[in-house]
């Protein structure tokens, strides 16, 4: 009798979805390949920094030990958004190339931290860079079991608030996969995807998140975020860090 253990791990699949940080401790140990999707907006910050050549240190707090960390790894601390650089993909644009970022995120970076404690490769996939991100899985991880985790956001409560941004997110590389080999949430991921990909900037705009960021006064982050296919880099977490994958 197949254990409860297996049924949420998705081991009869090699392609898998799950949300947060349960669906890491979950589907990270029995995977090869984790990609972290956080679409508003730590992993597109990711790929715009590292874009630019510069290492991303993920930080799960945003306190005064990140300061504490920031100066032991002698890297900037991203600030709140309004400042640069902040947890905001376009005050990421102007970076120094070759900087060091630390990068507080309660989301992407704890998914990250989690990921890497089962020492499997980690990725930062986005909208920006999902076709990017399958085909370098296809290129250096062929037949690999594959987990992505959409991180959603969070209720006030610490709650898990799934994120549709993060699902299509995911569903854009899990798209990219034989449709045979997804287990049934990658499935739903993909064609939620394909429903929404001819107006991605609309779809964006338009959900939670991204209402909040643009009452917030930041629409020019979702209109980043929703960038489909816009970027080449492949961050990948080693040593500490988000670096661009050779």
């Amino acid at each position: 009798m197949m254990s409860q253990v297996d049924v949420f791990a998705q081991t009869s699949y090699g392609i898998r979805l799950e949300w947060g940080t349960e669906g890491v401790r979950r589907l990270a140990p029995c995977s090869q390949v984790v990609v972290i999707v956080d679409v508003l907006s730590f992993t597109t910050c990711v790929d715009v920094a590292v874009s630019r050549d510069a290492v991303v240190f993920p930080y799960r707090y945003k306190d005064d030990s990140a300061i504490e960390f920031a100066q032991s790894v002698g890297a900037l601390l991203a600030g709140k958004r309004g400042q640069a650089p902040s947890l905001s993909p376009d005050s990421l644009l102007s970076l120094a190339p070759h900087s060091r970022l630390v990068l507080p995120s309660p989301n992407g970076s704890t998914c990250t931290i989690i990921a890497r404690e089962s020492q499997v490769p980690v990725l930062a996939g986005c909208l920006r860079n999902a076709q990017a991100i399958s085909e370098f899985i296809h290129r250096q991880y062929s037949g690999a079991a594959v987990a992505v985790i959409a991180c959603g956001e969070q209720w006030p409560s610490g709650m898990l608030r799934p994120a549709i941004e993060d699902f299509i997110g995911a569903g854009a590389i899990l798209s990219q996969f034989d449709p045979a080999e997804l287990s049934p949430e990658a499935k739903m991921a993909a064609g939620a995807y394909e429903q929404m990909r001819s107006d991605m900037p609309a779809v964006l705009a338009e959900c939670s998140s991204g209402r909040e960021l643009a009452a917030l006064g930041f629409p020019e982050d979702v209109a980043r975020a929703s960038e489909l296919n816009a970027s080449l880099t492949v961050p990948i977490f080693e040593d500490g860090t988000y670096h661009q994958a050779r």
